[in-house]
């Protein structure tokens, strides 16, 4: 089992910052990919950005290529999310997930609680 546990939301004017962070605990030495969804009321959830845990490569949804950026500390055993010049549009509960498979389209094993990121106009 692999426990997640997002912190960090809160609320922003856009144009704002704010950093997610995700800390992980547990069986965690199986975890090969970590990555960043969120839920916006109404819609669907949305992969934002993922990182393999050993070598540190990337991936981010075309819609915040740019203003966020993913990394990790492996020695924390956690996973931050950057997020710069945010818009209303953002507005979201963000969830951490974490997997073994480094298949692209492979689904995540486990997911924290979420937090919730408000952007005002």
């Amino acid at each position: 089992q692999v426990q997640l546990v997002e912190t960090g939301g809160g609320l922003v004017q856009s144009g704002g910052s704010l950093r997610l962070s995700c800390a992980a605990s547990g069986t965690i030495w199986n975890t090969n990919v970590m990555g960043w969804f969120r839920q916006a009321p109404g819609k669907e959830r949305e992969s934002v950005a993922a990182i393999t845990w050993s070598g540190g490569g990337t991936g981010y949804a075309d819609s915040v290529k740019g203003r966020f950026t993913i990394s990790r500390d492996t020695a924390k055993n956690t996973v931050y999310l950057q997020m710069n010049s945010l818009k209303p549009e953002d507005t979201a509960v963000y969830y951490c997930a974490s997997k073994t498979s480094i298949r692209i389209g492979a689904p995540y094993d486990y997911w924290g609680q979420g937090t919730q990121v408000t952007v005002s106009s």
